[in-house]
């Protein structure tokens, strides 16, 4: 069992810049995949970014490569993201999950946090 909490959301405008973290509690934290998503009102959750247990292995949606940076530090127990150049159509509460292994679906992720609001000003 992981449980994960999300923070670090806010209002930022436009071209801006928000680093979220996601802190997990419980067993082996080390051994998940870590993945970010994202739900904008009334849309699906979409894929963002995700990393594998080690950290060695990265994957990101086309939409976010060389804006968004995922990171992990598994001495803390948290992951990161970084978002740079940020458009007003990625306000969205973004989501942290665990999964077995790396993948884009989010059925393959086992353990989700709360969600962080991010919102985007034009």
């Amino acid at each position: 069992q992981v449980q994960l909490v999300e923070s670090g959301g806010g209002l930022v405008q436009a071209g801006g810049s928000l680093r979220l973290s996601c802190a997990a509690s419980g067993r082996a934290f080390s051994t998940y995949a870590m993945g970010w998503f994202r739900q904008a009102p009334g849309k699906e959750r979409e894929f963002v970014t995700a990393i594998s247990w080690s950290g060695g292995s990265t994957y990101h949606a086309d939409s976010v490569k060389g804006r968004f940076t995922i990171t992990r530090d598994n001495a803390k127990n948290t992951v990161y993201l970084q978002m740079n150049s940020l458009k007003p159509e990625e306000t969205a509460v973004y989501y942290c999950a665990a999964a077995y292994g790396e993948s884009r679906l989010p059925h393959e992720y086992a353990y989700w946090g709360q969600g962080t609001q991010v919102t985007v000003s034009s």
